[in-house]
């Protein structure tokens, strides 16, 4: 009796912690960017803040739920990069909102101008839009394409924790443009160090596919880097 009561509280117990760490999977790769979020509205200033780690992160994430279906993972992790496309994509409309209210005589750029001088600078929040929603269809009808092709897949795979775990290098180049950490959270900096660390530890616990916990690794590196440049 007291041995079966006893598996009946584990059970419970792993539950538990099970649906605390998909909860913490699925939101806490975004929480970073609050402390960014309200510095950047406060100060109403985002050159401290690179606007192209919201690209890296955006193809990654997109380029991750397109290799779900070529080889599955958690859906807690599919929600991570729904949430996190949607998080950038709130990001860079604050960004584009500050910078065009604080630079009123600069000519305005556009997507459809295929400027490459000016890519990931445009002026208004629609052409991102377009550009993702470009780089989406086009990533999916490769994908379709492909899909029977295990390389390929592992490939895609690959690539897409590869360029998350880049997501350091934008910020690091943004900071030695600046000589300085100014205007960066530093507390955004610590928690993805941190929260790396977790992701790399579930991604392990979990037996994801090799890329996701090769990219932890690679992470924590990168945005170590960040909060030491001045």
């Amino acid at each position: 009796m007291d041995e079966v009561i006893m598996d009946q509280v584990l059970y419970v117990v792993h539950q538990v912690v099970s649906w605390v760490a998909s909860v913490a999977i699925i939101f806490g790769g975004i929480v970073p960017y609050i402390p960014q979020y309200r510095d950047i509205r406060r100060t109403q200033n985002a050159e401290g803040f690179s606007t192209y780690v919201c690209l890296v992160l955006l193809v990654a994430n997109i380029l991750r739920i397109l290799f779900r279906f070529g080889r599955y993972f958690e859906t807690p992790l599919l929600w991570q990069s729904i949430i996190m496309i949607v998080t950038m994509l709130i990001m860079l409309n604050l960004c584009t909102s500050v910078r065009m209210a604080t630079e009123l005589n600069t000519k305005r750029r556009s997507f459809t101008d295929f400027d490459w001088n000016y890519f990931w600078s445009w002026s208004r929040f629609v052409d991102y839009l377009q550009c993702v929603l470009a780089f989406t269809v086009l990533a999916a009808y490769v994908t379709y394409l492909l899909l029977d092709s295990v390389l390929f897949v592992e490939s895609l795979g690959f690539l897409a924790v590869f360029t998350e775990a880049m997501l350091g290098t934008p910020q690091l180049y943004c900071n030695y443009q600046n000589k300085s950490t100014e205007g960066m959270s530093i507390k955004m900096v610590l928690m993805w160090t941190s929260g790396d660390t977790f992701k790399t530890g579930y991604f392990l616990l979990t037996q994801a596919p090799m890329q996701f916990w090769i990219c932890g690794l690679l992470q924590d590196q990168d945005w170590l880097k960040c909060s030491v440049y001045f």
